[in-house]
């Protein structure tokens, strides 16, 4: 019985002290919120009245351009009046080229014979070519063989064509008297109406024989060949 009391006496002293420092806070409890009058939809519209300030509004107007059309106009002109004019033609100048006497001669080759019928022993003949290479004809052209060991005059050491055209050549066959057995050494002047217009000196002439013989047109006035 004395516990009793002993214990009941200690659990309301304990009852009676505060030992929190900080008394807890009660636990909150959740209400709900209450929800708002929902808003009146009306068909009624809202008019909005403008204010008594003025507002400026910006906007964009477009620059507009116009074009005037130009109308080319032309000023009245006076119609010509055509003119009878004598046409002349301005002769152009002209130039006439020089006259050109040239020729070529070329010494084809030499034999030798006896010549009983002028009483002479051993001659030397010669062939050659003349050509007119100039742009002039060449009346009465020659041509003129001489040897160094020349004796008597051959009747036949020149030879003549009464005229040589331009661009055309002859083949001449010349006789000198010549010593026997002896190499000769000759020369042959070209000439137009006593004019000399070359000069061939040949050191040593050779057997036409070997050249494929003497040329069979002697004489004959032709084209230059080429």
């Amino acid at each position: 019985m004395k516990k009793a009391v002993i214990f009941l006496a200690c659990a309301f002293v304990l009852t009676s002290c505060d030992l929190w420092t900080v008394q807890p806070q009660p636990f909150p409890v959740w209400t709900p919120i209450p929800s708002r009058t929902p808003g009146v939809v009306t068909p009624t519209p809202i008019i909005i009245t403008s204010t008594p300030f003025n507002t400026l509004t910006a906007t964009n107007t477009p620059e507009i351009i116009i074009v005037t059309p130009i109308t080319a106009t032309t000023a009245p002109t006076d119609t010509p009046t055509p003119t009878a004019t004598i046409a002349t033609d301005t002769p152009s100048p002209t130039f006439t080229p020089l006259p050109v006497q040239a020729v070529d001669v070329e010494i084809l080759g030499c034999n030798t014979s006896i010549d009983i019928t002028h009483g002479m022993g051993e001659v030397t003949n010669a062939y050659i070519t003349v050509k007119n290479t100039g742009t002039v004809d060449l009346p009465n052209t020659c041509s003129l063989l001489r040897a160094i060991d020349e004796d008597r005059e051959h009747p036949d050491k020149k030879k003549c064509v009464d005229n040589l055209p331009a661009q055309y050549q002859v083949n001449l066959k010349l006789t000198v008297d010549s010593q026997y057995q002896v190499d000769t050494i000759i020369q042959v002047d070209t000439t137009s109406n006593g004019i000399i217009l070359l000069r061939l000196d040949k050191q040593s002439c050779k057997d036409i024989g070997l050249f494929g013989g003497a040329p069979s047109d002697v004489g004959v006035v032709k084209p230059i060949e080429e």
